[in-house]
Formats: structure tokens, sequence, C-alpha cells
């Protein structure tokens, strides 16, 4: 009876989301979109438009629910998901469940999406009406938390907002990356992880209160409720809820035989009701960590609690057995293998129901008066900065994440490293070898950090600085003092890298070209530095000039040099001749245009190649001197020029590129293209800054993750 009543399910999800792909596949938008037309669409928003950085201009992205399109005087009735791709900030005041009309090119979805196309849209949106009341409370809560907490430090501002309500609009980019990198990210999202975490926090209060199995759901079932409510009751936020209260329900009752059933009845449910949850690894994540609550933490609550005091017991099961689930997942979105994530877990955990519940209450209070919600919120912040600390500190360990190999090995070492586990874990005697072995990588990893050189390492020349999709390179000139090429997408990255680097004077900064992700960062350039001069493309059409406002700008000119310190700098390109552009011109003439710089001084030269792409390339080989560092010109994209890299002969190729970018960069052709010429490649993306330094016996590669 039970197996006929799972295969019907089975069979009903299967034909949902047969039924779904189909929608999505055939119909008037995707058939708009094949032919790349232009429409008038009706929509209606399912999530929060967000701002993404993209070389040329920033874009919003926003999903949404098309239900009507005007075509030819006609108006053809639809329901079908698309995403939203605009240029205009006004889209960020648009709220889910809003309904607007906006006219553009459709395109069909590029990845292997439940999307029926993807609307490219030009100017504002015009607003159809109102979003739900529900949607409206929801967003009054948030600005109002958003003005409680405008008093505390910036970390704790852009992390607390995160953790109550899911908003991130405050978090540095820095920050996220280094939550990312400590395994704390689900901390900042709405996800059956963090509601995991949650709830661990607030059923070991409950233990310390002497509540007992009967009366814990009574304060941790409201404190889910409310949680959801604050952040929004989305489709997204309602899976987490449905996920966080089975596994609530399992550890209180221990009673984990019937929670696997209810587990599978939920995701067979939720998959029915929305199929592309089948191909969402939010979802996927979701599941398994309420998974890991159901199978592994009350075996493991139970022993350790013989061992230590039940509320640590209950939080560690709780932290590990979510961790372990999610862990093969995250490794294989990744690429890489967190391992301090538990650690950082386990220190973060005992604060992150304070934090939550401090700041909900906050957040309501704020409705009705701001004092005392801005003292809740100072409280709130304490616990924040606490787990914003924890981050910092985990993410700037030595190997807190390990690269992991891809394809058919990494599956392989995957498995055996699995294999391998269980039979650490089954066996009392191989625990305790492992214990000694991770003991002893520990004391190892300390003594290289107490040791080993700091940051910037000694007589650095050069550093590509990690700011995601974009460039920003420093050279040395002198204490203090460094120029600058390109400043990145975004200010924080770049001025947060100076800062590292102890940069307060910047004699030269130069802008190769008018992209946004070389020059949307100016300002953290010029934060609390002193800038004499900008040096510019010929072919600038101006937008340069505006990031520069009340600073001396120069034009680069072929052959010029610029000497500051013992730096020298060679001008190769753009040629005079090069025509002036216009912001209408496609990237590739943008990228052509791109100042072209040979950066020397004793021991040490440098090719910075900005975007050139393979046309530019070509015509510049003939001057190209070789050098020992090589800037891998546009991010390593494939328009590469083979005799540009042969006549520079970099002993070391740096990329500058961000991770998982959807511009496939850098290229397997530009990579293998690179290996054939016998060249070290480092890449921002998996190692960070990158810090050339000379020594003794030549150049040196040194980076900090």
């Amino acid at each position: 009876m039970l197996i006929g009543v799972v295969l019907a399910c089975v069979a009903a999800a299967s034909l949902a989301a047969g039924l779904r792909v189909s929608a999505v596949g055939s119909g008037p938008v995707r058939d708009l979109a094949e032919a790349r037309e232009r429409a008038v669409v009706e929509v209606v928003l399912t999530t929060d438009p967000q701002p993404v950085v993209r070389p040329g201009r920033p874009i919003i992205l926003a999903r949404a629910r098309a239900e009507a399109v005007l075509l030819r005087g006609r108006r053809l009735q639809v329901r079908v998901p698309v995403l939203l791709i605009a240029d205009d900030r006004r889209w960020l005041g648009l709220l889910p469940s809003q309904k607007a009309r906006v006219s553009g090119r459709l395109a069909p979805p590029r990845r292997a999406e439940l999307l029926a196309a993807v609307l490219f849209v030009r100017g504002p949106p015009i607003s159809l009406g109102r979003p739900s009341a529900v949607q409206r409370a929801a967003e009054t809560v948030r600005a109002r938390l958003r003005l409680a907490t405008d008093h505390l430090p910036p970390d704790q501002r852009g992390v607390l907002p995160g953790m109550v309500v899911g908003d991130t609009s405050r978090l540095t980019p820095e920050l996220s990356e280094d939550f990312k990198t400590a395994g704390l990210t689900h901390l900042l999202v709405v996800s059956g992880a963090n509601l995991a975490i949650v709830i661990g926090a607030v059923l070991g209060l409950c233990r310390l209160a002497g509540l007992g199995r009967v009366r814990a759901p009574l304060v941790a079932v409201p404190a889910v409720l409310a949680f959801v409510v604050v952040a929004r009751p989305e489709p997204s936020v309602l899976r987490a809820a449905v996920m966080g209260l089975i596994g609530l329900l399992a550890l209180v009752t221990g009673r984990q035989r019937q929670g696997l059933p209810a587990l599978a009845a939920a995701v067979l449910a939720l998959v029915l009701i929305d199929p592309s949850l089948a191909r969402s690894y939010g979802f996927v994540l979701s599941v398994l960590a309420t998974a890991g609550l159901l199978v592994l933490a009350p075996i493991w609550r139970d022993r350790w609690r013989r061992r230590m005091p039940g509320p640590l017991a209950d939080a560690l099961a709780v932290t590990a057995a979510a961790q372990v689930a999610v862990a093969p997942v995250l490794v294989m979105l990744s690429g890489e293998l967190g391992v301090v994530a538990i650690a950082a877990n386990l220190l973060a955990a005992p604060v992150v129901a304070p934090a939550t519940l401090l700041g909900a209450l906050a957040a309501l209070v704020a409705l009705v008066a701001l004092p005392p919600a801005r003292l809740l919120a100072w409280a709130a912040g304490l616990c924040v900065g606490w787990v914003a600390a924890i981050a910092r500190t985990a993410a700037d360990l030595p190997y807190a994440t390990l690269p992991w190999r891809g394809g058919a090995l990494g599956a392989v070492s995957l498995l055996l490293a699995a294999a391998v586990a269980v039979l650490i874990l089954r066996s009392r005697r191989l625990r305790l070898v492992a214990i000694a072995a991770m003991t002893g990588v520990l004391i190892a990893v300390v003594a290289l950090r107490a040791v080993g050189p700091g940051w910037p390492p000694p007589n650095w020349a050069m550093v590509a600085c990690d700011v995601g999709q974009g460039d920003a390179l420093v050279l040395a000139t002198g204490r203090a003092s460094a120029v600058v090429v390109d400043a990145g997408p975004e200010p924080a990255l770049v001025d947060a890298c100076l800062d590292r680097l102890g940069v307060r004077q910047v004699p030269l900064l130069v802008l190769t070209h008018s992209h946004a992700d070389h020059i949307e960062g100016t300002a953290g350039v010029r934060q609390g530095r002193v800038i004499h001069t900008v040096l510019v493309t010929p072919s600038s059409f101006g937008r340069e000039a505006r990031h520069a406002f009340g600073l001396t700008l120069r034009t680069a000119m072929t052959g010029q040099r610029w000497s500051i310190g013992d730096l020298t700098l060679s001008v190769l390109g753009p040629p005079p001749s090069a025509p002036r552009l216009s912001a209408s011109d496609d990237g590739t003439m943008l990228n052509n245009a791109s100042i072209v710089l040979v950066a020397r001084a004793p021991g040490f030269s440098a090719l910075l190649a900005g975007d050139v792409e393979e046309e530019a390339q070509r015509a510049l080989s003939p001057s190209i001197p070789p050098v020992h560092v090589l800037k891998v010109p546009h991010h390593g994209s494939r328009s590469q020029s083979a005799p540009f890299f042969a006549a520079a002969r970099p002993a070391v190729s740096i990329i500058s590129v961000g991770k998982e970018n959807d511009y496939g960069h850098p290229s397997p052709a530009t990579l293998a293209l690179l290996n054939h010429q016998g060249t070290r490649i480092h890449r921002t993306d998996q190692h960070g800054d990158i810090a050339i330094t000379r020594t003794a016996t030549g150049l040196s590669v040194v980076t900090r993750h």
C-alpha cells in the first residue's frame, strides 16, 4: 500500500514536471524568445530585484511571472516564468507580488532552467498595482529594521538584517566572501540549514531554562514562524520552514523513523507544487540539511550527552549533522572543501538565536518607536559582531578551504573520502588516529601562521587585487605609495585591498578603458588617499572623467613614459590614430581601446594589457617585449592571440576573474594556450590577492585568500 502511494506521488510529480517543462518550452512567450522579438509584457514579480555589476554598466535582475503579452494590437494571456534583465535603478523600488508592464526584447534562456524567456528591459517599469498586503508589511518591517541598525558598525549593519530577514543589501562583497569561505553563508539567507541552526540554538536555550521535550516546541515553533513572517512568506522561505519544522518534529520527539517519511512526503508534495525545485540546488541543500537532522543528529546527540552538557551536545549535533549532510553538494558547487566550516558554525551557533530573536524584536519594536529598537539592535549587534569576526578570522586562516578536482577523478576522490570517513566513524581506533592527525595539522597551521610572513609580503612589487569580475592592479612605488591600474567594479573591494597594502598615496591612477569592471571602484581608490594624476585612454568618451571629478586628468599616448620612484611605465597602446568611442560602441571596440603598459622596476617587469582582444593583440605583438609577469587580457576570455603571448614569454601569468562568472572566464582555450607557453598561472578567483615579490633568487608569488 505504502509503496503504491509513493509510486503514485512520484508519477504525479513527474507528470507535473513534464507539464511545466512543456509550458515553458512552448507557447507565445517562447516563440517570441526564439525569434528574439520585441514585445510589451505584463509581469508579476516573484523575487526582489537585485543589482548586479557587469562589465559596461550595472544591471538589475528579477524573476517574474509573465501574465500577458501585448503584440500587434492583440493581448495574449499567458502564465510562464521569465527572467528580467533591466538597466534602470527604479526597478529596485518594486516588491515581489507587484504587477508591472515592461517593454523589451525576448531571448531564450541560455541555461537549462525552467524559464520561458529572458526579457531585456530598457527604462523604468510601469507599475500596474501595489504589492500584496503581506509583502508591504514585510517590506515595512525590513525598512524599519534598517533604520534601527543605522548606528551600528558597518559589519554589524550589513550582517544583522541578513540574519533576521535575509536582507543583504548592506553587506560588503568582501565580508560576503568571508562568510562563504567560513561556511557561514547559510546564516544570511532563509534556508533549511539556517533554520536548523536557529532551531538548535532555541532548543539549547530551552534546555538551559529547564523546559522538557513537550514544552520546548512551544517556544521553537513560534520562533520559526516569526522568522518566516519577518523574512517574507515567499515560496523559498515557506519551503525552508517546512524542512525546518520536520527536522524539529523529529528531533524533539526522538522519532526520526517517522520524520523520514514526513520528509519524503514533503519533498514529493513540494516538487508536485513547484516542479522547478527538482533542479534547485538550494532545495537540495535544504532537504539534505533536514535529512542530516533526522538521521545523524539524534544519534550523535545521544552519544555526546554522555561526555558533555546536554545543551552543548544538542548544538554540536545539529551543527555537525547539517554541515556533514550538505558538504558533498557544497564541494560540487564551489569546487572547494571547507576545512573550518564546522568549527566556525560551532563558534557561531550560540549567538545565532539571540541575534535573530533580538533582531526580530528590534524590527517589530521599530514599527512603534526607534530608540528602544536601536537599543535592541545594539544588543543583537554584539552577537552579530561575533559572527562577523568569526567569518573574517576563519576566512583568513591558511587553507580555510581546499580546492577539489572536478571530473571523474574528483568524483572518485569524493567517494573514497566518504568511505574513509565512514570507516573512521565506525572504528574507535581510527577515530583516535584521525583526531591525532587533525590536532597535528592544526598545530602546524597555527605555527605556519605565527612564523609565516604577514600581508603584504616584504619587497612586493605588484599585487593583483581580488575584486571579483574586474581588474585592480597595484604597483609599489615607495612607502605607503603605489600606482593603481584600474579600480574594479566595487569601491569597497579595491579600498579594502589598498588598506591591506597600506597604500595612502597614489601618484598615478590608470583607468585603462571605460567598462564598469575597471572604473566603477574608483571611489574606493579615492577613499582616504591622495591621487595626483589620472591617466585615461585617448579613446575615452568621458565616462572616466565623471569618476575622477576634481582630479588632474591626462591622456595616454603611445611611447609615453612615466617614472615614479624606481618604477617606470611605458605606454604601448592604444595608438594615437584610434577613433574616439562612445557608449553605444560594442564591447570589443571598448576593450581594444585599453591602455597597454609595460611596468619595470629593478628585478621585475610586467605587461599590463587591460582588456585588449585578439585584433588589438595582433597589432601590438611586434612591440611587446619579454616580461616576467603578464596580466592576461580580458580576464582570460577566448579572444587571445598566440603571437602576443609568445612575444611576452612571461614566467607568471595572472588572470583577474570573478568566481562563478557568467562569461565562462577564463576560457579553457586560453588556459591551454598559457600552459603551452610554459607559464605559471595564478587566478584571483582561486587564490585571492596575488602578490609578486622580489627575493634574492628572483621573483616569487605569494597569495592571500
